[in-house]
């Protein structure tokens, strides 16, 4: 009997064994060897075709312009489709509704730009995309004129939302690209490219982008508008900084494009150093402060229970500091969790509220900025950044209450803000722009007084940018000298706390090994 029941397995076994080998040779023969098996096909075949096709009836070739007619071209394969056929036919009907619509309410144009959906046909492949216009006429007419057949262009309220000046998915140039497309401009400029052009070039240079890719179509069509630089891109919602859009304003009146860019280039180059330094700055002590107390916590879950099991096997008294350690580990391992949850909820708390309640964001902003030596950090960095814009919008000829209105959009500094904004007052009122920044205890005497002299001088834009390398390199080497000095004062303070817990732990053993002896 149970000798059948064994058999009776095996077979069962040896079925399941084959199931899954079949499964698993129809998947192989499926994925690997009938792709190859068509494809070996189909090479042979069209190699019998082109072979007996190029043979002339005398046995010879045929002119070598006619054998490119037998090569396979997949783009002809996809044009040829049946389904290709059938979507061309139902886009025709669609464009057949578009003309329609753009002899009447399609060239109506609006008084703000309206995001577009349009789907279209160039170099026998159908895209959609979508682009920001004054009307549906207008899109129409760039995208014919780009070399665009156009079958459908629409518009929704989703599509504003989503893709609108302020929506959803509005592109912001990473300062990376934004640095790349400002020297590569100025350079096609100077070439003698015109501006449109250069904008379509950099459109396929950075096209890879899809958010890009739209936001610089919108630019060449506002530019085909007639539209002005600056304008074209302040239309690109917060795309561009407001800094440079007001810089190219400038320039646009004084006619030195090329000289703005440059010069923005090379701003945007050492402002992007200096908050390099600042993320550097704040990373590294961070970095060190959280291994820090993973290794504590390490320590305090996992290893210290440990020597509880030996201190209750041996039966040894603990007190004092070995006292405080066990208890605090045992706490430790009993809460971890909620002690996370509730670590993590407070940084969450923290930076929410710092990014959406002003007055709890501007007390933080103090109270680091007394700080010994993060304070230093803080303020050297604000102080560049401020003097470094201020020299560059006074060079490039920007009003001065355009220019502080453009300082307190750059900060997030609620202290500067707030100092911008006495500024302002105290230009309307006739005052000197120095007065704000007299005896305010965020603005250093050195900044203060070379303030007063550039006034004084009437060299005001000098002045600054004195004040802007001062501080970058203050800047530079309080971050070197933080770099060089909270490695060495963080690894003492592991050892400290770590001897201590090592310390606590073994004083228990030797009153063991007392016992024993």
């Amino acid at each position: 009997m149970d000798a059948s029941v064994k058999t009776k397995n095996n077979v069962f076994l040896g079925l399941i064994e084959y199931f899954f080998a079949c499964i698993f040779r129809g998947i192989s023969f499926v994925f690997k060897e009938l792709p190859s098996f068509l494809w070996k096909g189909s090479s042979k075949a069209v190699d019998q075709a082109y072979k007996g096709a190029t043979k002339g009836a005398g046995g010879g070739e045929v002119a070598g312009d006619q054998k490119s007619l037998f090569k396979m071209d997949l783009s002809d394969l996809y044009t040829n489709s049946k389904a290709y056929q059938q979507k061309i036919a139902s886009l025709e009907k669609e464009k057949i509704n578009l003309f329609q619509e753009l002899e009447g309410t399609g060239k109506i144009r609006s008084k703000d730009p309206v995001v577009y959906r349009f789907t279209a046909r160039k170099d026998g492949k159908i895209t959609s995309g979508i682009m920001s216009g004054l009307s549906k006429l207008d899109i129409h007419t760039f995208l014919v004129q780009d070399g665009y057949e156009v079958f459908k262009i629409e518009n929704d309220a989703l599509t504003q939302k989503m893709y609108g000046s302020n929506g959803l998915f509005t592109p912001k140039l990473k300062t990376k690209d934004l640095l790349f497309w400002l020297t590569q401009l100025s350079t096609y400029l100077k070439a003698g490219i015109s501006l449109t052009d250069s904008i379509k070039i950099l459109n396929q240079q950075m096209g890879k982008n899809k958010n890009y890719k739209r936001a610089f179509q919108a630019i060449v069509y506002e530019l085909t508008m007639g539209e002005a630089f600056s304008t074209a891109l302040e239309k690109q919602g917060t795309m561009f900084p407001a800094l440079l859009i007001n810089m190219l304003k400038a320039a646009e009146k004084t006619g030195e494009l090329e000289e703005t860019l440059d010069d923005m280039a090379e701003y945007y180059t050492e402002i992007d150093k200096t908050r390099k330094q600042m993320v550097s700055a704040m990373t590294y002590p961070t970095v060190i402060m959280v291994f820090s107390l993973a290794v504590v916590t390490f320590i305090m879950v996992y290893v210290i229970p440990q020597f509880v099991q030996i201190y209750n096997t041996a039966g040894a008294e603990v007190a004092g500091i070995t006292l405080m350690v066990l208890n605090i580990s045992e706490f430790l391992k009993a809460n971890l969790l909620t002690l996370l949850g509730v670590l993590i909820a407070v940084i969450l708390g923290i930076t929410f509220a710092y990014r959406n309640v002003k007055a709890f964001r501007k007390a933080m902003q103090i109270f680091l900025m007394k700080m010994p030596i993060i304070g230093k950090i803080i303020l050297y960095n604000e102080m560049t950044i401020f003097s470094k814009t201020f020299s560059s919008l006074l060079r490039n000829n920007v009003f001065i209450t355009d220019s502080i209105d453009i300082l307190s959009k750059i900060t997030n500094n609620e202290v500067y803000k707030e100092i911008m904004y006495n500024t302002i007052d105290n230009i309307v009122k006739g005052d000197r722009i120095s007065k704000a920044f007299e005896n305010h205890w965020a603005v250093p005497d050195v900044a203060y007084f070379m303030i007063v002299t550039g006034e004084s001088t009437g060299r005001l834009a000098d002045m600054m940018g004195k004040v802007s390398n001062y501080y970058q390199e203050m800047h530079r080497n309080i971050v070197s000298n933080l770099k060089a000095f909270i490695e060495p004062i963080m690894i003492a303070f592991l050892a400290i706390v770590v001897g201590v817990i090592i310390l606590a732990v073994i004083v228990p053993m030797f009153d063991i090994m007392n016992q024993v002896k």
